[in-house]
């Protein structure tokens, strides 16, 4: 089940953004402004590009038209009615999460499109929890309205039930399914008509509905305007008075740019969802869409960003995504947030804390873009010459505007170091990057196409933070790691196809983690003496499990341990408790749930910070080994789609798999399984899936969390990689 998200970005006076998630079919959109000059962005084709025919402008990769989806997010602008709109078009399948968390960021404003024969599916969740967390405010789409089994009523209840959002109904369908004409504006008692012989959507007609033609037409319009009017006027305190002020006797009479004012605050409050209806197949539906992002999203003057008060107007932008092209090198997307950028100007990294130059400015069209002299705040830029800058890092104008800015929010100017984090924590929060869940070995054909492969994988891994590259120390090779089996298959795709590398992949692995039971105590001396100088250290620590979940490692010291000796050897102490808890005693796996306490710690005069974490490092592997210690696996939410005649030998596959079933739904005419399976029992599944159902069913899998291994399942674990079984 895959799920496709695309980012628009508009210009007016005010300017905002917006972005489209396609989940299976739900879509989600970002950004605005007014032209002030005009750039030619035409562009011809001999036929549309369309996404069921695999030609969708967005979608350039090989890959992708090979698989029908999409991979890494790609950008458009074009214009519309006196807006520029860019136009972000990301994945959504759990394997490139990333790529809709990092486009997400630079949103103001989003519209989540949906499968009208659907609702709300498994990745439509996911990306709505990530659009909750930025505070993004919303308007949903309801796509396929003329697919067989579509229904606006159900696809609404989706919304209000599992998003838990209240939605606003402007729109509503004449007809479903194959009988789907248009749609109605409730807001203007407008009907919007398409002609049937129309491929592209471009012909239509706006008409008022009358009593005369239209008589039940025009009743459902009028009660729907009328409950619409009640639920914004029950959550904008300002529309409350307008309507029951001057119109408390006749709703009809409320003016269109009343309530459409008042339902742009609230859908900016995200209080509610305006819903809109239509069929992007034939461009149905799609012009409204559009008048409704520039009418109900925000525009970035809208948003109240923080951080922006110390850069005034600076530049101040976030680097949200890099490219490499083969002949213009590194290729940065950034969202201008103030100032503005022009070509061959100098920019300073604040993260990286460096000086580049931009040498050439673009505006993105996919995999062809336009030079343009200059581009101002609240627009997606495409920059040309940054080396350096990778995803997350924020650019302004200079170092000097970078610690004025940090001066502004009252930093102490005398502490640089200081003010240099402060300033780094002033800017735009990065992306959160996920931890990966699979990992596998990858060699290059020969040992001379070695440095060949390690370039290739540096340059995907700044292309795609959630790629994680590291070198076995027992073996020497090279590790990937990656979301899941289809992320490291395009990775080992692309490799070949890019940088004409024949390499090999090991086996795929699961990232296990290790915890301990019980809490243990450990007591190490570390004696050197290396030249003329003795290194002494002597260390008491506790390991003990926690029972809140924490990825590394809490630490914590005695009151007998002195401040004195903490001061100057506190880094050194953590960095050989991170050290080890790299590799656990059973799996050589991260150590995670963990609580350590320094008991007591005694350092030698002239003692290196070297030897302290060394010391540190190897008690506490110590005590881990005398604990008893337990495996942690990925735990995968997962929710099979599947009909009737094919549920039960999804649900006996899945007992197989040790699968826990929380829940059979029922959606139209299928059935909805939603459920946890250990990720080590669901590799090759959508091959088995498709095996067991002809190929009807569809899945949707995300990461849950890690659980502890039955003595029974850890046992096999265990003998299986010592090689016994």
């Amino acid at each position: 089940m895959l799920s496709n998200l695309r980012i628009f970005a508009v210009n007016p006076r005010k300017i905002s953004s917006l972005h489209i998630n396609n989940m299976y079919c739900s879509r989600i959109t970002s950004s605005l402004k007014r032209i002030k000059t005009h750039v030619p962005l035409g562009r011809n084709y001999s036929s549309l590009p369309d996404v069921d025919d695999g030609d969708t402008v967005t979608d350039f990769m090989a890959q992708e038209r090979e698989r029908g989806i999409t991979i890494q997010s790609a950008a458009v602008t074009f214009d519309w009615k006196g807006y520029r709109v860019n136009l972000i078009d990301t994945p959504g399948h759990v394997d490139f999460t990333l790529e809709v968390e990092r486009c997400l960021r630079v949103l103001d404003g989003a519209v989540a499109v949906f499968d009208a024969s659907a609702g709300v599916e498994a990745q439509t969740l996911t990306v709505w929890r990530q659009a909750d967390k930025h505070q993004i405010p919303r308007i949903c789409f309801l796509n396929k309205m003329d697919k067989t089994g579509a229904s606006f009523n159900y696809a609404v209840e989706s919304i209000r039930e599992k998003l838990k959002a209240k939605p606003l109904l402007l729109q509503l369908p004449i007809g479903e399914a194959k009988n789907f004409k248009g749609v109605v504006d409730v807001v203007r008692k407008e009907k919007l008509l398409w002609n049937s012989n129309s491929d592209d959507g471009k012909d239509f007609e706006r008409k008022p509905l009358l009593e005369m033609s239209d008589p039940e037409l025009l009743k459902e319009t009028t009660e729907a305007r009328n409950a619409l009017i009640e639920q914004v006027a029950d959550l904008d305190d300002e529309f409350a008075d307008l309507v029951l002020g001057e119109f408390s006797e006749n709703f009809d009479l409320v003016p269109a740019e009343k309530l459409q004012t008042a339902i742009h605050r609230v859908t900016l409050a995200r209080m509610a969802v305006p819903v809109l209806c239509g069929s992007a197949l034939k461009n149905k539906g799609v012009q409204p869409l559009l008048d409704a992002v520039t009418m109900y999203l925000p525009s970035p003057e809208e948003r109240n960003y923080e951080f922006l008060q110390w850069y005034k107007d600076d530049l101040c932008a976030l680097a949200f995504k890099v490219l490499h092209d083969k002949q213009r090198g590194p290729l940065v997307f950034m969202r201008i947030y103030s100032g503005m950028i022009k070509p061959q100007s100098a920019i300073h990294n604040i993260n990286g804390n460096c000086t580049e130059r931009i040498s050439r400015l673009l505006l993105p069209f996919a995999d062809q873009h336009v030079e343009i002299p200059s581009l101002t705040a609240g627009n997606i830029a495409l920059t040309v010459g940054l080396k350096h800058t990778a995803t997350g890092d924020t650019i302004v104008s200079s170092k000097s505007s970078a610690l004025a800015a940090a001066r502004r929010a009252g930093r102490e100017g005398e502490k640089k170091h200081e003010q240099n984090s402060e300033a780094e924590r002033l800017l735009l929060a990065g992306v959160e990057i996920p931890e990966p869940v699979f990992f596998c070995t990858i060699e290059p054909p020969s040992v001379a196409k070695q440095p060949d492969l390690d370039h290739a994988l540096k340059c995907l891994q700044r292309e795609d933070p959630s790629l994680k590259v590291k070198l076995d120390p027992d073996s020497g090779q090279t590790v990937l790691c990656g979301m899941g089996e289809l992320h490291i298959e395009i990775i080992h795709d692309r490799i070949k196809r890019e940088y004409g590398l024949e390499t090999y992949l090991g086996p795929l692995q699961v990232a296990y983690r290790e915890t301990i039971l019980n809490p243990v105590r450990a007591t190490d001396t570390l004696d050197r003496t290396l030249g003329d100088k003795r290194h002494l250290v002597t260390v008491e620590l506790e390991v003990k499990p926690m029972e809140t979940s924490s990825v590394t490692p809490v630490i914590e010291y005695a009151e007998s341990v002195s401040e004195d000796i903490l001061k100057g050897s506190r880094e050194a102490i953590e960095n050989g408790i991170h050290s080890a808890c790299l590799q656990g005693p059973l799996l050589g796996s991260p150590v995670q749930d963990v609580a350590i306490t320094l008991h007591s710690l005694i350092i030698h005069p002239g003692t290196s910070s070297t030897m302290i974490s060394a010391c540190v490092s190897r008690c506490i592997q110590k005590a881990l080994k005398k604990a008893d210690n337990q495996v942690l696996e990925p735990l995968m939410n997962l929710e099979v789609t599947v009909t009737r005649d094919y549920l039960s030998p999804v649900l006996a596959d899945l007992a197989q798999r040790r699968g826990n079933i929380q829940e059979i739904q029922t959606r139209q005419d299928n059935r909805v399984v939603i459920g946890f399976v250990p990720l080590a029992e669901i590799m090759g599944y959508s091959t088995v899936l498709r095996t067991l159902t002809s190929g009807s069913a569809t899945f949707a899998l995300e990461l849950s969390n890690y659980q502890a291994m039955n003595p029974q399942d850890q046992s096999t674990l265990l003998s299986r990689r010592s090689g016994l079984t």
